[in-house]
């Protein structure tokens, strides 16, 4: 398990190298890890929005998890732990705090990341539905906050290294392990589901359709 501050929950970024490379967003909260895929990554620019389609939630123990997903099953390729940590819940309504598992299901979410390369306050917004997004995911905006963490973020360029940081390995690396470490999904691969169902990631903001599974 990633290492804890006390109670803190904990939070990873999967880095995931399947149908499209992309990054896969976790927090734990309500006994899962509440996920998105996130495919340009997280940005350390409070200006720049990333597209962050909510997928299903995951085991708390995938946390952890660094190497390949067999081909064939949902989301198969390899995967590192490019960061991890814990973090503060921010999210509020009205002065009270929001716990984070109600958050998602009302569609905003704010916190505070402890990682290795991230940190500071980010928040996560869900996008309202549009026609021409049936059956392509919940797609949500994940922003950097204004914070005092932006300027040791930008100064530190951690957000821009590839590696992991629980064992320094790349993807290529673990693609060319013939010992790496194997996860199974209890999910199918069935394509003539939709999306919501299958467990296929995809978003159409910002100009045409992205596969993320």
């Amino acid at each position: 398990m990633a290492q804890r501050a006390g109670n803190a929950p904990i939070f990873v970024v999967h880095q995931h190298a399947a149908r499209r490379l992309h990054y896969d967003v976790r927090l734990e909260a309500g006994g899962v890890l509440k996920s998105w895929a996130v495919p340009k990554g997280p940005s350390a620019d409070p200006g720049v929005k990333r597209l962050a389609v909510r997928t299903e939630d995951h085991p708390v123990e995938y946390a952890e998890f660094e190497g390949v997903i067999p081909a064939g099953e949902y989301g198969g390729g390899e995967v590192i732990v490019w960061d991890t940590g814990t973090y503060r819940n921010l999210t509020e309504r009205r002065g009270e705090p929001v716990p984070v598992a109600d958050a998602v299901a009302r569609g905003h979410v704010a916190v505070w990341l402890d990682g290795q390369k991230l940190g500071g306050g980010y928040a996560f917004t869900r996008l309202p539905a549009r026609p021409q997004d049936r059956g392509s995911g919940d797609s949500w905006l994940m922003v950097k906050m204004r914070d005092d963490a932006v300027p040791q973020l930008a100064s530190s360029h951690a957000i821009e290294t590839g590696a992991s940081v629980r064992t320094g390995r790349t993807l290529a690396d673990v693609a060319a392990d013939p010992t790496a470490k194997g996860w199974r999904s209890k999910r199918t691969n069935d394509t003539s589901r939709g999306a919501a169902s299958n467990g296929t990631a995809s978003g159409t903001r910002g100009g045409g359709t992205v596969a993320l599974r």
